[in-house]
């Protein structure tokens, strides 16, 4: 079957892409219902350490064994309600029960996932390399997704992401374990050293301690000559579609922007790339490239 599709490259792109569909399908469930599950766990552990009394809070329903249901008439999904973008489309992106408009994140999540997966079949083949790749990028679409909607990006995924880029390190499939542990500690430590100067100056918080670990998950794959060109690129990102976002909304230019989502953007163009942005503007700068 493997030596079928790396016979048949387009074929295997056509899979990854339909593979992607299926998980982003997923990844709106994780979105949607990990960040209150999180809140719902804190706020438990809270009255605990307070010692307050109990208060009955009903849990909020978990990843898998609950079906989906429509957020306004709680009708649950069928099976064909929930085919990846062609149910959105045969719905007419209306809830079939109650008519309330069907949120765009559901597509577009779908489709975001099934396109960065059918591109990490392009670039890595059937390989061990894209055996990898796909977690890391689903990883990196659930995050973006929770820190648009929460501002939150959460330790149980941050945390796996950066241990996984580690231990993938060791057999140098993507880089070296030098270069991994070099780039996480960099990707840590440069963030949390600018946000605690900004704070210092200014008083106020610049970012969250999430954005530290996923620069530092993203310097585990990418490896120390990476953090840089991702820092850059991330910022340029941020900027044009942060300032687009803040004028169309009609937003104040001190408003606060999660900046996990354009962490991760960068940090996949670097991942999938492979590229050396750094050594390219080193040549163009001393007139070498």
């Amino acid at each position: 079957m493997l030596e079928a599709l790396a016979q048949f490259p387009m074929l295997a792109i056509g899979l990854g892409l339909l593979l992607g569909l299926l998980v982003g399908s997923f990844l709106n469930v994780v979105i949607l219902r990990f960040p209150a599950r999180l809140e719902w766990a804190w706020r438990q552990e809270a009255r605990e350490v307070l010692g307050l009394p109990e208060a009955y809070e009903p849990k909020p329903p978990g990843l898998v064994v609950r079906r989906s249901a429509c957020p306004n008439c709680q009708h649950a999904l069928s099976a064909w309600e929930n085919i990846p973008l062609l149910s959105f489309v045969l719905l007419a992106g209306k809830c079939r029960s109650c008519k309330t408009a069907i949120s765009w994140q559901y597509p577009a999540v779908e489709l975001i996932t099934g396109a960065l997966f059918a591109l990490c079949v392009w670039r890595f083949g059937i390989s061990l390399q894209l055996a990898f790749a796909l977690p890391f990028t689903a990883a990196l679409v659930a995050l973006s997704g929770i820190d648009l909607r929460t501002t939150l990006l959460p330790d149980q995924i941050t945390l796996p992401l950066l241990w996984m880029g580690l231990l993938v390190s060791l057999i140098t499939l993507y880089v070296d374990p030098v270069s991994a542990i070099l780039g996480a500690a960099l990707g840590y430590f440069s963030l949390w050293s600018v946000t605690a100067i900004f704070k210092l100056l200014t008083g106020k918080q610049g970012m969250g301690a999430g954005d530290f670990k996923l620069l530092a998950a993203l310097g585990a794959w990418c490896g120390i000559k990476a953090i840089l060109p991702i820092v850059l690129l991330s910022s340029l990102v941020g900027a044009i579609i942060g300032s687009i976002w803040l004028a169309t909304a009609g937003k104040h230019r001190d408003t606060q922007i999660p900046f996990g989502q354009y962490l991760a953007i960068a940090g996949f163009i670097q991942f999938i790339s492979g590229v050396d942005f750094l050594a390219l503007y080193l040549a163009w700068a001393t007139g070498n490239g």
